[in-house]
């Protein structure tokens, strides 16, 4: 069983907010850990919102405490009447994530029997305690890169597979692979992504993030390989270029790396295409349709390329 750093913050933040609560002879001082559990968050942009929302959640539940409880009075039938109230207006400020919180504080304000400043004060420092301490915990985040590289490396490999195994079969025309890279790499690129955006959301102040970027890349052109392995299918093996183009994808299969390779192959490809366009003309339906699976997969190959490029022009 893995104990996670969320859990290992919650088991510190608890006790110590309650602790500081304590200290400061706070009353209902047990609500302080109740606010450090619910701000903790996965990451540090969340961590923010979170804090955010039940901050304004509590100040309007405040507000909204006295009116109901001083003019209506301290009976159950008031909860129910500001909650009436109460909820519609956190929807309209975007702050509903804070209605669990701010409960807490308008059943102390009712339990109190008295709203005075004293009481305001009290839970003011209870929320200043219990999601100050939160957002102390969740400044550190741990470094999420050694997973990312570690994922960059297995789509890189399952691309360089996929690409091979494409090269394979135009050459020899041999069908004895069970596809299982793209299977993989399809649930391997979905984990990566979602990765890759926590590692966006604990880098608030930072625009650019390399492996968000770069996963969201990998994505678009994974969804070329899987149209191009059927295209490559299509070409008969009666057709002589095959060679041509099986050696263009073993040449690509050895170059997927998170360098610039994408200008010589376009480069290539460019030369490749104009090769075949010199070619004779079909002269048979059966040629015809080959030639236009040829063109087909050409074009979805330069799509690929033209992705990479372009990530590689936006990460320098």
């Amino acid at each position: 069983m893995k104990i996670g750093y969320r859990t290992v913050k919650t088991a510190l933040g608890t006790p110590f907010a309650i602790w500081v609560a304590q200290m400061l002879q706070l009353n209902n001082f047990a609500s302080a850990g109740i606010l450090t559990i619910l701000c903790i968050q996965i990451t540090r942009k969340r961590s923010f919102l979170s804090a955010w929302h039940r901050v304004a959640a509590c100040l309007v539940a405040m507000g909204f405490s006295y009116l109901f409880f001083e003019f209506i009075g301290y009976h159950p039938l008031s909860i129910g009447l500001m909650l009436f109230a109460f909820i519609p207006v956190t929807v309209w400020l975007k702050v509903t994530p804070g209605i669990v919180t701010s409960s807490v504080i308008i059943l102390h304000l009712y339990d109190s029997g008295d709203i005075g400043w004293g009481t305001i004060f009290n839970e003011t420092l209870l929320i200043v305690v219990g999601i100050g301490t939160a957002l102390l915990l969740n400044l550190y985040m741990p470094s999420l890169e050694n997973k990312l590289v570690e994922y960059q490396e297995e789509v890189e490999h399952n691309f360089s597979v996929i690409l091979k195994e494409v090269s394979t079969y135009l050459r020899d025309g041999t069908d004895s692979w069970t596809g299982t890279e793209l299977t993989d790499t399809a649930a391997l690129l979905e984990k990566a992504k979602s990765l890759s955006y926590r590692d966006v959301e604990n880098h608030v102040l930072q625009a650019h993030n390399r492996y968000y970027h770069y996963f969201h890349m990998r994505m678009k052109q994974f969804e070329l390989l899987e149209r191009m392995v059927p295209l490559a299918s299509r070409i008969s093996s009666s057709y002589e270029q095959r060679i041509l183009i099986a050696d263009f994808f073993d040449d690509l299969s050895k170059a997927v790396h998170p360098g610039n390779t994408a200008v010589i192959f376009l480069k290539k490809l460019k030369e490749l295409k104009e090769h075949f366009r010199n070619d004779r003309l079909p002269e048979t339906r059966e040629e015809f349709e080959v030639r236009a699976n040829l063109f087909h997969l050409l074009n979805e190959i330069e799509e690929y390329l033209v992705i990479k490029r372009s990530f590689r022009k936006s990460d320098v």
